[in-house]
C-alpha cells in the first residue's frame, strides 16, 4: 500500500506545482517568484525562460527546490501517506 500512496502524493504535489507555474504565466513573474522562494538569480532566470511546458517544469529540480514538500505542509496540505500512517497509529 505504501508505493501507490507515495506515487499519489508525488503526483498531487507535481500537479500543484504545475498549477502554480501556470498561474505565474510570464517569464519575468516566474523569475521573480523563484527568486523569492530561494533560487539563485542565474538558475531562476534559466528556469523561467526555458520554454518547456508547465507539467515538465513541475517535475524539475528547480521547482522541487523552490516548492518542497515542507512548503506544502506549511500551507496545511499534508501528505496522503502521512495521513494514512497517522490514522493507522490512532486505531
Amino acid at each position: 500500500m505504501k508505493r501507490p500512496l507515495e506515487a499519489l502524493d508525488g503526483w498531487i504535489r507535481r500537479r500543484l506545482r504545475c498549477l502554480i507555474w501556470r498561474q505565474w504565466k510570464r517569464p519575468t513573474t516566474r523569475r521573480r517568484k523563484l527568486l523569492a522562494l530561494g533560487l539563485d538569480d542565474q538558475r531562476a532566470w534559466k528556469s523561467a525562460g526555458n520554454g518547456r511546458g508547465a507539467w515538465w517544469n513541475a517535475g524539475t529540480s528547480h521547482m522541487n527546490q523552490a516548492l518542497p514538500r515542507k512548503w506544502f505542509n506549511g500551507l496545511g496540505l499534508i501528505s496522503v501517506l502521512d495521513t494514512v500512517r497517522w490514522l493507522s497509529r490512532s486505531s
